[in-house]
Parts: C-alpha cells; structure tokens; sequence
C-alpha cells in the first residue's frame, strides 16, 4: 500500500457498513485519519472505527442527518475540533428507494426522503466542508458519489434518478465556486453487490442475471471492488480533475465523449 494520504483527514459519511465502511478503511490503509460519520448506526460505525485504528490511524466517530443544516453544521465544527482540517470528504450517503420495484409504487413520502437525502444532503455537506476548505485551508478535495442511472435513468424509481442527475449539477457547481484551491468530482458506480441489492425483490427474481449479460466485463463488483476510484478522485493523482463524472460500472454503460 501506498501512503498517498499520510498526514491527511478524510471524512466519509455513512461509513458505518457496506460502501462507505470499505472507503474509510481504504483511506486508512493509504495514510488517513478518519472521520467515520454516521446517523443511527452507531454499532456499525464504531466497528469501522475500530478497523481504522487497528490500521494504526485515528479515528473519530461523527454523528448526524445530513439533510439537516443544524446538524452538517455542527458536524463541520465537531471535525475541526477533533483534527484541525478537512481533507478529503466523501459525500457517500444516498438512497436508493431499495423497497420500489416499480414507478408505480411511488409515494410523495418516498420521493420527498430521496430527494432530502441526495440532493439536499450532498449539497449541505458540499457547501460547509467546501466552504471551511477554501476559507480556512485552501485546499482539499471532495467526492460525490453518483450513479451510472444518470446515463439511462430509472424506470423503477424515478426519484432516485431525478436524485443522481442532481449531484452533477452540484459536483460542477462547486467544482466552479471553490476553485482553484478545493477540487469536486462525482464516481458513477454500476450495480454494487452490497447486503442491500442482494436483499432486493428484483435482485432474486433474474435482474442480477440480465446485468451480467449486460456487462462487458462480465462481473459485479463487491464494495471494496469500486473503492481505488474513489481514491484516485481524492488523491493528488487526479490533481487536474474537477467538476468530472467518473463512470465505475464494468462497461454496462458506456456513453460516447
């Protein structure tokens, strides 16, 4: 492993299981301390924080709904506090309406959390740490995490993909407002064979098998299979990347330039 985060602060939101516990255990590897955040699962974000620390990192744990503007707030302060800085923030927490096998199942409540958590929750999160980046170090890097729905949208939940096309208009905007000195990219992952999908209605009745015939590369990933483009997004290795949308999906959809 390398140290391309050695001396740095990485904040991953919803890092308590699945995608977001396998990005701050990677960044741990590579060099980081970790803010490990959480909004109920505070079992499972303190046993991410226990992995980082057996890792030989620090690791704090940082509680709160990203939806609200209390709460990223007091977030931005409680991190600062705790480390000094901000260095990475991984704007990983969404939803995926995983209950709707259908449109025809949406509910006003199910769109109205969608969107709170996707659209409002990246955004709020984008604007505080950007802002506190900028300000007070000048310097930083964060990633949205997207998805490949934005290339064909979602007939099974529209509100999910209405969500997703959202975070790149975030990602290019801030990507403008907090230049040159804090860089905002978004990963676009495919399918990821988290505990989630694999508990889903449609994920047992023949859709797993219908992506793989779909997928060039004839695969599906596990969590820790899309973390290095995460990293490479946050790291100085893609220093002349922003505002950028990264596609993660073994091919499935490929889009022209």
């Amino acid at each position: 492993m390398s140290e391309r985060f050695k001396g740095r602060v990485a904040l991953i939101t919803g890092a308590g299981t699945g995608f977001g516990a396998a990005i701050a255990e990677a960044f741990a590897a590579e060099g980081a301390d970790v803010l490990v955040h959480y909004r109920s699962s505070v079992d499972g974000a303190q046993q991410t924080a226990d992995r980082v620390r057996s890792l030989g990192r620090r690791a704090e744990l940082v509680q709160g709904d990203i939806g609200k503007w209390d709460d990223v707030q007091r977030m931005a302060a409680e991190s600062i506090s705790a480390y000094g800085r901000v260095d990475v923030l991984v704007n990983n927490v969404g939803d995926m309406a995983v209950d709707q096998m259908s449109w025809r199942q949406m509910t006003p409540e199910s769109i109205d959390h969608t969107l709170s958590v996707d659209i409002k929750g990246t955004m709020l999160m984008t604007h505080e740490f950007g802002r506190r980046m900028l300000d007070d170090q000048q310097s930083g890097a964060i990633v949205n995490i997207g998805s490949r729905v934005v290339v064909e949208g979602s007939p099974r939940a529209p509100q999910y993909a209405a969500a997703k096309y959202a975070i790149i208009g975030i990602t290019k905007s801030y990507a403008h407002a907090l230049a040159p000195h804090v860089r905002v990219n978004t990963l676009g992952p495919g399918f990821i064979e988290s505990q989630a999908l694999l508990n889903r209605e449609d994920w047992q009745s023949g859709r797993r098998e219908a992506v793989l015939e779909r997928t060039p590369l004839k695969r599906l990933p596990k969590p820790a299979d899309v973390v290095p483009p995460v990293l490479f997004l946050a790291s100085d290795d893609s220093r002349h990347i922003t505002g950028a949308f990264l596609l993660c999906d073994g091919g499935h959809s490929m889009v022209g330039a």
